[in-house]
């Protein structure tokens, strides 16, 4: 098939305008590299590429940025959005408020106890987002009240796996 390719885009009479493709056994030490030889090196309308396009130093430097801005959004904030494996949750940051993240079983009344746990301190929700997985539910919630009463009393919640105040 890449022989194919090759004649198509050499000879220009076949129906390819360029070829971009994944070649690379290995991945290349730099442009120089000598291991690797295919008929398509050094054909102007032809682009080779390593098996990770993430391999170069800008796509590493980007994704570097990328995770850490994650990171820090989710330890100030509570914010998942982008996450592969966790429910994703992002809400808007509002001065003032108390901001609580709960982790949970995804079981039936977990959203009830936690709601009832704030009426009981007299606290005031002001916003609350829930999203989750077949197995975790996480709740990012933000409240005028007693954080500490509230966050104490989630860890005792038998459905709780994590409960944390980010103010």
């Amino acid at each position: 098939a890449l022989a194919e390719v090759f004649e198509k885009v050499k000879s220009k009479k076949g129906r390819l305008a360029g070829a971009a493709v994944d070649v690379y056994p290995e991945e290349p030490e730099g442009n120089e590299a000598k291991g690797f030889v295919t008929p398509l090196q050094n054909v102007p309308n032809v682009i080779l590429t390593p098996h990770i396009g993430g391999s170069t130093l800008e796509a590493q430097e980007a994704i570097g940025r990328e995770v850490s801005t994650s990171l820090i959004n989710y330890a100030r904030n509570g914010a998942t959005t982008g996450s592969v494996n966790f429910p994703h949750v992002e809400l808007p940051v509002v001065e003032g408020l108390h901001r609580l993240i709960h982790v949970h079983q995804n079981v039936p009344g977990v959203l009830r106890d936690v709601n009832r746990i704030i009426a009981e301190a007299g606290a005031n929700i002001q916003a609350q987002m829930l999203s989750t997985t077949p197995d975790i539910g996480y709740l990012v919630m933000d409240f005028a009240g007693p954080s500490a009463q509230v966050t104490e009393a989630l860890l005792k919640v038998p459905t709780t796996i994590k409960a944390r105040s980010l103010t």
